[in-house]
């Protein structure tokens, strides 16, 4: 049988930690040649609707541990600006509803084990990414955490903080104070921290040992010129980067790793984030490419840093950031296994029959 699972599923069985593992182990089987994944590709089409966009996306990946995964989205997609800040949005069907699936099959038998809705998989594996980079590149007694956002990422990314570091105080700005003030209290009852609702962006900044912009900008919100000596960054939104100002002041990058070069044309190797395929408008001209390696001269990637072939951090005032690289497909097989493996256990999930998905006609 074939399990269908959703958010709520995955919300009951899937654990932060248990994320966190899943990625570490997946990213080192990627460096030791046990796995492999291809970089985020979109398609992008014009719709009825000048200002917006339909864009199909996928990525993948799979490791002879037993498990592939392919996540697809389907979204409608439009820029949007609001208190002076331009955000991307997205829907699928009507404003509010998304459609994002993950396919997971096995390695062994090729038949599709399950189908899994990605929204809760997806903030939690973005969190554990920031966890991971926290882990290795923040100081060891970092306790304050500076954040820009208040939505899911936010909630994931505290959630992954606390399982790597004694975090004591939170300060969090957004651009609705209703959002940002309950967010403050909800992380405060939750780990049993202090939060604070600051009224103005650059008061995250002050005293925070790991400063992390979590939003669906446009553009990037950071200001590098108010990073504290000893400084963590993490980033997500923002067109990929953090603000020039960061980047210019960051010491140390860690970079997660790069997808592999497709076996039969190495000479396509790709750091890219992702890659996109435009009709219409968009496929006109020359287009600005995703970001790959940002800092080519401090890069250390995960696995020389873990193996002990470079060093990370080596001094308390270095300011560091990291991010995963355009190992999206890496991630999915992963975490979906891990999905599976709990709701088979936990008897969680709608079982379908796998005889819908197969056929005696040889394609």
């Amino acid at each position: 049988m074939t399990l269908l699972i959703n958010n709520a599923d995955v919300a009951r069985v899937l654990t932060m930690p248990a994320t966190i593992e899943a990625l570490e182990t997946s990213y080192a089987r990627l460096a030791a040649g046990e796995a492999t994944c291809r970089p985020r590709i979109d398609i992008r089409i014009p719709t009825s609707d000048p200002s917006r966009t339909y864009q199909w996306g996928t990525m993948e990946g799979g490791a002879a541990s037993g498990y592939f995964a392919i996540r697809m989205k389907s979204d409608v997609v439009y820029e949007r600006s609001y208190n002076g800040v331009t955000t991307q949005e997205k829907y699928c069907s009507r404003p509010g509803l998304f459609c994002g699936l993950v396919l997971l099959t096995s390695v062994d038998t090729g038949e599709p084990l399950a189908i899994i809705n990605d929204g809760v998989l997806q903030h939690m594996r973005v969190g554990a990414d920031g966890a991971i980079g926290v882990k290795h590149l923040a100081n060891p007694d970092a306790e304050v955490v500076g954040m820009m956002g208040s939505g899911g990422m936010a909630h994931a990314h505290m959630d992954s903080f606390m399982c790597v570091r004694k975090i004591r105080l939170l300060k969090v700005f957004s651009p609705t104070k209703a959002h940002r003030e309950a967010f403050a209290r909800e992380m405060a009852q939750k780990h049993g921290i202090e939060a604070i609702a600051c009224e103005a962006p650059e008061q995250v900044y002050r005293g925070a040992h790991v400063v992390a912009t979590l939003t669906n900008a446009a553009t990037p919100v950071g200001d590098g010129s108010l990073l504290e000596p000893g400084t963590h960054l993490v980033n997500i939104g923002g067109g990929g980067l953090p603000d020039e100002k960061s980047l210019a002041r960051v010491d140390v990058y860690l970079r997660f790793g790069s997808a592999p070069a497709p076996a039969s044309r190495p000479d396509l190797a790709l750091d890219d984030e992702h890659i996109t395929w435009a009709a219409g408008p968009a496929s006109k001209g020359r287009r600005k490419r995703a970001h790959g390696v940002s800092l080519a001269d401090k890069v250390v990637f995960l696995a020389d840093l873990v193996a002990g072939r470079r060093p990370g951090r080596t001094s308390r005032d270095q300011v560091t950031y990291s991010e995963r690289g355009n190992l999206q497909g890496a991630q999915f097989y992963a975490v979906a296994g891990r999905i599976y493996e709990a709701a088979r256990a936990q008897g969680a999930g709608h079982e379908i029959p796998t005889e819908w998905f197969l056929q005696d006609v040889r394609n």
